[in-house]
């Protein structure tokens, strides 16, 4: 399937890209996510499952469960605080 990913803040800054096109067979943003982690690298360092890391799914907030369909938008940010 074909998805948008994007990326915020310091995410976007380590890869270097605010948006990419992405063919994926993961079936949840969490399995996303390790496919992303397995390119190794700036990947690998910013969505470390142990990085706190919040995702949206077409511009909803979701956990890792969150099933993904085809032509779907999913982003990627750190946890952000106002202050």
């Amino acid at each position: 399937m074909k998805l948008t990913v994007k990326y915020f803040a310091s995410i976007r800054e380590a890869l270097g890209t605010g948006q990419e096109a992405v063919e994926t067979h993961a079936a949840t943003v969490q399995d996303l996510r390790g496919e992303l982690v397995a390119r190794g690298g700036a990947y690998a360092v910013s969505l470390a499952p142990g990085r706190a890391v919040r995702a949206a799914l077409n511009q909803v907030m979701v956990d890792g469960q969150a099933v993904l369909v085809d032509g779907a938008e999913v982003a990627f940010f750190p946890p952000v605080t106002g202050g």
